[in-house]
């Protein structure tokens, strides 16, 4: 079985490309793809901030145009998901991540109680294209960050803290980036996520144990941040969020962080509480 997988990278103010992590990585995005192959989405930004989505209702490894991007595209931030489906049909306007606002965003996890999700939703329910819960819990964040003067960190705090107190919740990890930002949250402790802050002068090199390596040539002289759902290779820097743990990563590369829900979700589900498909979507790939 698989879980949907997350990846976000910011490279502060200075486009790079995310080949190593989209395609060489030993656990890069394509090779999650085959344990995952409901979705594949890239997203991205141009040097003007212009935000561009590339998803397809499709695995990774099945998508030319995900792996020819992968090699070419250079931006400051990137999200990126591997989509094993719990709500809405196999459809590309199903797959993440999602734009609202100029942001993008990608979510691991599933929340129930969809009609009261909408309802808190109000008027942004107009910014939603597709069936899942995803996207309302983006249009949610959305809702809130105006709420609070476009403050992007107090937007995705408040509205995880909305939906843990009234919703059944079985994880809402996420990755929000702008053109000079990314946000990621993980609640409660169900899913993983990962932060690795690469310094500069650390190249991205793996060697296994056939003798064949892979080497990107960016991460050498540039400092990077990296989000995923689970460590991408062998560096003892990988730190795992705690639950309910906020981070930021802002255009100078300083990574903060704070728990902005330290409660337990009031209605927190079972893995034998999901249907068969959303319990299949969720259940944990074991490596090996």
């Amino acid at each position: 079985m698989g879980v949907c997988r997350l990846f976000g990278l910011s490279a502060g103010s200075e486009p790079v490309t995310a080949t190593f992590w989209l395609l060489q990585a030993p656990d890069s995005l394509e090779a999650q793809s085959h344990r995952d192959p409901d979705g594949t989405g890239l997203g991205y930004f141009d040097t003007d901030g212009t935000p561009h989505i590339d998803k397809q209702a499709l695995a990774a490894y099945g998508d030319r145009a995900f792996a020819e991007e992968a090699r070419t595209i250079a931006s400051a931030t990137f999200v990126a998901h591997i989509r094993f489906a719990s709500t809405g049909a196999l459809e590309s306007r199903n797959t993440h991540p999602f734009e609202q606002h100029g942001r993008l965003f990608a979510h691991n996890g599933v929340i129930q109680g969809l009609p009261a999700l909408e309802r808190q939703v109000g008027t942004d329910m107009s910014l939603v294209g597709g069936d899942t819960d995803s996207e309302r819990f983006f249009a949610l964040i959305s809702a809130e960050t105006e709420r609070n003067g476009g403050d992007v960190g107090a937007g995705i705090a408040t509205a995880a803290r909305w939906v843990a107190a009234n919703l059944p919740v079985y994880a809402i990890n996420l990755v929000l980036v702008t053109g000079s930002d990314l946000w990621a949250l993980r609640y409660p402790d169900t899913h993983e996520l990962h932060v690795l802050e690469r310094e500069p002068g650390t190249a991205l090199h793996h060697e296994s144990s056939h003798g064949t390596a892979v080497h990107s040539e960016h991460g050498a002289t540039r400092k990077t941040v990296v989000v995923a759902s689970e460590m991408m290779d062998s560096d003892p820097a990988w730190r795992a969020l705690e639950s309910g743990e906020l981070v930021h990563v802002s255009p100078d590369l300083t990574v903060s962080s704070k728990l902005v829900i330290t409660e337990a979700p009031a209605h927190l589900l079972r893995l034998e509480d999901l249907d068969p498909h959303a319990r299949a979507s969720q259940s944990v790939h074991q490596k090996g």
